[in-house]
């Protein structure tokens, strides 16, 4: 899950009560999980790989779903040679991926056997922390591919919030600080220099490496452009976007 767990809990006193029913426990009690999980910054809190460590059960659920469907849909059509892509976000350490890896890993391999079907799949990480970025060789050990997503690693990198920052880039424009969003465009002097950085440090480590970008910079020409530059196998975007990002990507 790369959303912070509070976003899944319910608001509303109708909603609360309705899950507490069917949880068969007290309102009071869910009222008190839904405020212990309440966050001040939830963008860098309980959120993403963090909340496998704390909670094994969400890692496994998700991984049984993912693994689940690929054998249901590999039964119905043998011709296809699915290979599903399992794929960690928010990591900034290379235990805290072998850690929830090792989840997923046993997980999948219980169902495949139990399955009877040979099917082969990856695990790999979002590079959105600014650490994963400079620990990239380490962190490439334990994966098989490498996203960047490159709208948590601008807002960490730059230090403000994407969902805050409009309230005063419009000044920033004005006084020609910066000269476009950076949440549109990738900003090559900064963010730029931590994706090469760990494309370099990751390739070397896992010449295996794959590697991609996921975030609105998908769609922008010029940040796919730059993506194609320093070497990134694929880009994924928004689906109003896929026409630009196909064309940059062919101009490239």
């Amino acid at each position: 899950l790369d959303p912070p767990l509070h976003e899944f809990l319910p608001q509303e006193e109708e909603d609360i009560r309705k899950l507490a029913k069917e949880m068969i426990i007290p309102v009071e009690e869910l009222r008190l999980t839904i405020s212990v999980l309440h966050e001040f910054n939830p963008m860098m809190g309980h959120r993403g790989c963090r909340l496998a460590v704390t909670y094994p059960e969400i890692a496994r659920m998700q991984t049984q779903a993912v693994i689940e469907a690929a054998i249901n849909v590999q039964k119905a059509h043998p011709e296809w040679k699915m290979v599903p892509e399992i794929m960690i976000p928010l990591v900034g350490e290379r235990k805290e991926l072998a850690f929830v890896k090792a989840i997923v890993v046993k997980t999948a391999d219980e169902i495949i056997a139990r399955s009877g079907i040979e099917l082969k799949y990856e695990v790999g990480t979002m590079i959105e922390i600014p650490r994963a970025a400079l620990t990239a060789d380490e962190i490439a050990m334990e994966s098989d591919f490498f996203s960047f997503g490159t709208n948590d690693l601008t807002q960490m990198a730059f230090g403000f919030s994407r969902d805050d920052a409009g309230n005063f880039l419009d000044s920033y424009y004005e006084n020609k600080i910066y000269e476009s969003d950076p949440f549109e465009k990738i900003d090559i002097e900064g963010v730029g220099k931590l994706v090469e950085m760990a494309v370099k440090l990751g390739k070397t480590a896992n010449p295996s490496l794959h590697l991609g970008i996921c975030g609105e910079h998908g769609g922008d020409p010029a940040s796919v452009v730059f993506c194609h530059n320093v070497g990134l196998d694929y880009v994924s975007c928004s689906p109003f976007r896929v026409p630009i990002a196909r064309l940059a990507a062919a101009q490239a």
